[in-house]
């Protein structure tokens, strides 16, 4: 059989795209990620009892303020990536660039602080658990972003995943942290970080394995 006449038969039952329908599979995995990730957070760790006064402070949007706005960025690259052909032009800037910010002030925090106040600020009391708790409450927001590209056409398979692990891991940071009882800049700098960047590599080896086509 001759290239074209099997583009023919392969293209000859193929119907229209319905409009937006990327679109909609990205709000859908979102939503049900989100919602599997509050359920996890609140049966897994609880959430804070102050909650609500705490929201009511500075210092928990400065807490959250880097991985929202990764977020917000994040969502436009890992769709463009599931597009051939669609240029990052500077959105790549706005994945890093909040991270970028959070170091310089982290780093800020701890010269101002006194020596023996430098630790505490760094390592918090939850150090050990920070990074694995991020990544588990990323996990199913991961999955589900997977299962919204899958329907796209991404052309770089560990890229695109890496950015939705990316993107993943900053949606479930701001998620862990209705739980999580650290708000020092360092340590968010940190194990935040951390987290959201070990939802990366686990979304680039998924995005090699399930984003091929």
């Amino acid at each position: 059989m001759k290239t074209d006449e099997l583009i023919g038969l392969l293209a000859r039952d193929a119907g229209p795209v319905p409009a937006r329908a990327g679109e909609r599979r990205f709000a859908i995995a979102l939503m049900v990620g989100v919602a599997l990730a509050l359920a996890w957070v609140q049966a897994a760790y609880g959430i804070r009892a102050d909650l609500a006064a705490v929201m009511g402070t500075a210092a928990f949007w400065q807490k959250v303020a880097m991985p929202l706005s990764v977020a917000g960025t994040g969502l436009i690259v890992v769709f463009r990536l599931g597009h051939p052909g669609v240029r990052m032009g500077g959105w790549w800037l706005g994945v890093w660039l909040p991270v970028s910010l959070l170091w310089i002030w982290a780093a800020a925090v701890l010269w101002m602080a006194e020596p023996a106040a430098r630790a505490p600020l760094v390592l918090g009391t939850t150090w050990r658990t920070c990074v694995f708790n991020v990544t588990a409450t990323a996990l199913p927001i991961g999955v589900a972003l997977l299962w919204a590209l899958r329907g796209l056409a991404p052309t770089r398979p560990a890229l695109t995943g890496a950015a939705a692990g990316w993107l993943a891991g900053a949606v479930g940071a701001c998620v862990y942290s209705l739980h999580c009882p650290e708000m020092a800049a360092p340590f968010v700098a940190i194990w935040y970080v951390l987290g959201m960047g070990l939802s990366a590599a686990l979304g680039a080896v998924a995005g090699r394995r399930w984003l091929r086509w």
